[in-house]
């Protein structure tokens, strides 16, 4: 039985998760996470994509992702592929780093946007790696909440204006959001 096709159309949003094969940490040091998202930096500029979320774990990682060319298959091939080669000539190893194909859920944007951009930078929180995503550098929090410089391929303005019209207020309104009243099982 062959494998169901994806769902590939401009403008697209996904919550893209990718796991390591038989959950293998893929991140064994920062290294490894500031070179993938060197990885991820090119594809994003390759491949015409949109950040606007993301969290590195050690065995997996997410992403929030807009495609305007309806290319998602062709940017995570080469997203996947090129950091498992890097990773693998890094470490000496050989083989699959990721386990099967990668999750890609398409979001409505207005209906679970803003759900899915606080599930993914709580993910280190609810891992117990963390208290706060603020004390997670590896995920798009502090580039959102404003406490950090975004990173030139993370769009964080269009996501912002989901909260409101002043940049000040937005700042507020998603630190709030994102973790105001949120639990481990939230």
């Amino acid at each position: 039985m062959s494998r169901p096709l994806r769902v590939l159309y401009e403008g697209a949003l996904y919550h893209v998760i990718v796991r390591g094969n038989n959950k293998q940490n893929i991140f064994l040091d920062d290294k490894d996470r500031r070179g993938f998202l060197d990885w991820l930096e090119d594809a994003v500029k390759l491949h015409n994509l949109v950040v606007h979320a993301y969290c590195l774990m050690d065995n997996h990682f997410h992403l929030l992702i807009e495609t305007p060319d309806a290319n998602l298959s062709t940017a995570m091939r080469d997203l996947n592929g090129n950091y498992t080669q890097w990773f693998h000539a890094r470490h000496g190893g050989v083989g699959h780093l990721f386990q099967g194909r990668y999750k890609a859920f398409i979001i409505e944007k207005e209906a679970y946007l803003l759900a899915v951009a606080r599930y993914i930078v709580l993910n280190a929180v609810r891992a117990g790696f963390v208290d706060h995503p603020r004390k997670w550098k590896w995920c798009s929090y502090n580039a959102t909440a404003g406490t950090a410089t975004a990173p030139s391929w993370l769009n964080v303005d269009w996501l912002l204006g989901n909260f409101d019209d002043d940049r000040s207020r937005t700042r507020e309104k998603s630190v709030s959001t994102f973790c105001d009243g949120w639990n481990r099982r939230s």
